[in-house]
């Protein structure tokens, strides 16, 4: 398993893709399957882990990406562990999975972009791996591609009772909509909590769309949070507000807020569609004003947040992401066989048994 070389395995606060790395290393090794992890040194995944760097890299970098990514496919080529797939977060170890002795594995973990598109398709061998049905259609020129939807341990995100204030976890950002959470919360009349920061790139949008709003009744900016401080937000929350205004592939946070019980108000962008069940775990909404109304209810009427916790347990657990992958480990390993064999190359193995447990 490659993670990047830019947070730790899990990440102390920000840190998606990594979150789920954590969580797939783990759902993996409860399976019953030996993983390494190539990831920072101050990583604290229950796996065997090695590094090349002993803190992360922040901001992202490509040259400390490309560095980390050819020193993990050294590390696995010169070593003595055999192993029956490459899974990879990281798009700079793509091109090098050509030297690689086992099938690669890619998870897109982005919106679309054409230039790495571009990239993506010059690659052959890979299995590509999207986190939504949504994002798979946005990158129509990639064969092989599978869906897996993310999961994490829901036991690490209890029932919350709720609260008055309405939720906004993530980067503040303009594809995020957070001056957008800030209006909704305030036509409706209920107070906003908001937990992120604005990154490098950010910073003009938030002079230009939240500095202006600080003073709106009851708004509190908290800053990045720690998971204690991400379930008290959640759970204590009676709604997460999530007005995004691009491709979101997929919006992990909306899953963290379900499985505490605090239904999702959200604009039905990218993947949200997939995610959200109507009135179960939350309402897609046409509109900042329809979210609004949404709000208005859930704070005056509360919400069942018994019943979102179940169907968030049932659809993203850590388990269920781990046999998917499972699958697509599966098959990119009896396509590389089929390849060796179309190849010419003797493909008996010295083993009897198959890397995930059928007979070879």
């Amino acid at each position: 398993m490659i993670s990047t070389p830019f947070l730790p395995v899990p990440p102390v606060r920000y840190g998606g893709t990594e979150l789920v790395v954590g969580d797939l290393c783990e759902g993996l090794r409860e399976a019953g399957h030996d993983v390494t992890l190539f990831t920072v040194g101050e990583s604290r995944a229950p796996v065997r882990c090695a590094s090349l760097y002993r803190r992360g890299v922040w901001p992202p970098d490509p040259y400390h990406e490309a560095n980390h990514a050819a020193w993990a496919i050294g590390e696995i080529v010169a070593g003595d562990i055999a192993y029956d797939v490459i899974h990879a977060h990281v798009a700079a170890l793509l091109p090098l999975g050509r030297f690689a002795p086992a099938p690669v594995v890619y998870t897109l973990h982005h919106d679309r972009s054409e230039e790495l598109t571009r990239f993506y398709a010059m690659q052959r061998g890979v299995r590509f791996v999207a986190i939504s049905e949504r994002q798979r259609e946005l990158v129509p020129e990639l064969s092989d591609v599978d869906v897996v939807y993310h999961g994490v341990d829901a036991g690490r995100y209890p029932l919350g009772r709720g609260g008055e204030a309405a939720a906004f976890l993530g980067r503040i950002a303009l594809e995020k909509g957070a001056h957008t959470a800030i209006d909704v919360a305030r036509a409706a009349g209920v107070p906003l909590l908001i937990a992120g920061e604005a990154h490098w790139k950010d910073r003009a949008y938030y002079q230009r769309e939240i500095a202006p709003r600080l003073g709106t009744p009851g708004l509190r900016l908290v800053g990045e949070v720690d998971h204690v401080e991400k379930i008290a937000l959640l759970g204590g929350a009676c709604a997460l507000l999530f007005p995004v205004a691009w491709e979101e592939p997929f919006g992990l946070v909306m899953v963290e807020s379900m499985l505490c019980g605090t239904p999702v108000l959200a604009l039905p962008r990218g993947s949200v569609p997939e995610i959200v069940d109507q009135g179960v775990t939350g309402f897609l909404c046409a509109d900042a004003r329809e979210m609004a109304e949404r709000l208005v209810a859930i704070a005056r009427n509360g919400f069942d947040r018994a019943r979102c916790r179940a169907r968030a347990v049932e659809r993203f657990g850590r388990a269920r992401m781990a046999r998917d992958y499972l699958r697509v480990y599966l098959h990119a390993s009896e396509r590389a066989l089929g390849a060796a064999t179309a190849a010419g190359v003797d493909p008996r193995l010295e083993v009897v048994d198959g890397p995930f447990g059928e007979r070879a």
